[in-house]
């Protein structure tokens, strides 16, 4: 049976005496002070402080005429994100800060030193644009949004290796998602046949001439290199269409030519550009969440069906459920392994953190209750009872439904490549993102991110990060200074910040090591973020 228990919680914070809630008030107006100022820049207006309010009288009475008035305008303005009274929001607030050590603002929200690195796509000038106009590649995309993109990246690249045209991929409609989208409903498509006209030449769709001519249809070997493509090329002596079946992980990460490294990088952060209507509509959210609380997480929240399914995971889960997400896996027939060790998996690392482990895990690393969170995902499985679990820390948890109208939405309803769309671009813009899970969303957004002037991402150690919940649970630690230091230790080397992108794991042969390289899509450095003249 899937186990229910919870973590022990902390002790509550009371001030019991004038002189601790003083200082608790002190404290809290500091903190306060440093938002408000942050994020407004100017003071009140008298018209916006709330004069009489019997819940403000206590707390207020030693305290000086300026300090009541940001005080009350604070409360305000918390009250309005969830905070339901004053005694929720001053001891909250007090609370952590008593029962965490305070980290500086820098090591919470500021991007990675870039180290004088910078973006770097343009070809070099041993680069040759495809000449086989006379050739077509036909691609059927698998997967969600993120394994269609890398895909559809790699495949331009294949295009360019084998020398042949590229008709615009087909999507995949049978994907958990039944997602019927098109390539143009999810992407300019016109921007990127124009973008990529100097490499490669891309078509709408395969002359009429040659529909009913026969394919070589192929299912290309993962993570191929050069040689193997170039092996390929001689399938154009009996074919004139190359039919490919899988697009996902079509090319190795590593020990390609430099041109071939940035010609999909030209494709997958400038040519994959989305749709109008979705680059719209996600820059109009990014806006209203920086409106609303400006800086902001998002949170991959990889807690959906398909996942803990996939995973077979189902720690804190109940006995239906996990037996709901077991027919599901057994049912799926490209879903290769049936059965599966749920412990093993958790143990391992391999299992989405829950919503509530997020929960102590960010509020271990130094965020306060008052942090925006936005969650990037779909359907949370278990809906708001197992939200409500991170909800418990962080009040101010934002969602797509919650940022834009009904009416808004409506044109991407059933369609969850094109939400997930709306996530990716939040999560590229926010301040700091987080993933529950390494799929493909997370890694894709930390590439782009990393890309883009290593902007922070804090991926979870999820196998470290079980062993300390466990001893949570055992009673063998508790929440507080000690834990959070224990948490933020582990985590120092795991924020985004500038590196190579690592090789094979060490005592892997054969074609196997290729499998646990670190893809290239989640850090396209060094072959497309370059050093500057000054030192690293």
């Amino acid at each position: 049976m899937a186990s229910n228990r919870g973590y022990s919680h902390p002790r509550r914070f009371i001030p019991r005496r004038q002189s601790i809630l003083t200082v608790a008030l002190f404290t809290t107006l500091a903190f306060v002070s440093s938002i408000f100022l942050l994020l407004y820049g100017f003071a009140p207006k008298e018209d916006d402080i709330l004069k009489d309010d019997t819940r403000l009288e206590e707390p207020l009475q030693s305290q000086s005429a300026q300090q009541q008035v940001l005080l009350r305008f604070a409360f305000l303005n918390f009250e309005k994100k969830g905070f339901a009274s004053w005694a929720a929001f001053v001891n909250g607030t007090v609370e952590f800060f008593m029962e965490y050590p305070v980290v500086s603002d820098e090591n919470l929200w500021g991007a990675s030193r870039s180290h004088g690195l910078h973006p770097c796509i343009k070809p070099t000038v041993r680069h040759k644009a495809a000449q086989g106009s006379d050739h077509y590649i036909t691609v059927k995309s698998n997967g969600g949004l993120n394994q269609m993109r890398t895909g559809i990246s790699d495949m331009v690249a294949v295009a360019l290796i084998m020398n042949a045209t590229l008709v615009i991929p087909q999507l995949d409609k049978r994907s958990f998602w039944q997602d019927t989208s098109t390539f143009s409903d999810i992407f300019d498509e016109l921007h990127f046949i124009t973008t990529l006209q100097d490499d490669v030449r891309i078509v709408k769709a395969l002359p009429k001439e040659l529909e009913s001519f026969p394919r070589a249809r192929k299912h290309f070997t993962s993570w191929a290199g050069m040689g193997y493509y170039e092996e390929m090329a001689r399938l154009w002596k009996d074919y004139q269409v190359i039919h490919v079946a899988k697009s996902d992980s079509r090319l190795a990460n590593n020990d390609l030519p430099l041109d071939i490294q940035r010609l999909r990088c030209r494709a997958l952060y400038h040519a994959l550009r989305f749709s109008p209507s979705i680059e719209s509509l996600g820059k109009k959210l990014v806006e209203r969440l920086r409106s609303q609380g400006g800086r902001y997480i998002a949170l991959h929240l990889r807690y959906e069906k398909d996942m803990l399914s996939f995973t077979g995971c189902t720690y804190g889960l109940t006995e239906a459920e996990s037996e709901e997400l077991r027919i599901m896996r057994e049912n799926t027939n490209h879903w290769k392994v049936k059965k599966i060790n749920s412990t093993e998996q958790r143990v391992g690392g391999f299992c989405p953190l829950t919503p509530k482990e997020m929960g102590i895990f960010l509020e271990s690393l130094g965020y306060p209750p008052i942090t925006t969170i936005y969650i990037a995902s779909g359907e949370i499985y278990g809906g708001e009872a197992r939200l409500s679990e991170l909800k418990s820390r962080f009040p101010n948890i934002i969602s797509k439904e919650a940022l834009a109208t009904a009416e808004e939405l409506e044109p991407f309803a059933n369609h969850g490549s094109q939400t997930a769309a709306l996530d990716y671009i939040i999560s590229i813009e926010s301040n700091v993102f987080v993933p529950s899970h390494s799929g493909n969303m997370a890694r894709a957004v930390e590439g782009h991110r990393r890309f883009l002037g290593h902007r922070r991402t804090i991926n979870p150690d999820r196998k470290g990060l079980v062993e300390l919940f466990d001893k949570l649970e055992s009673g063998k630690l508790t929440l507080g200074s000690s834990f959070s230091r224990l948490v933020q230790e582990m985590h120092k080397n795991r924020q985004g910040a500038p590196r190579k992108r690592y090789g094979p794991l060490p005592g892997i042969k054969g074609r196997a090591r290729l499998r646990t390289e670190e893809s290239f899509y989640e850090n396209p450095f060094p072959e497309c973020i370059c050093r500057s003249k000054k030192a690293f």
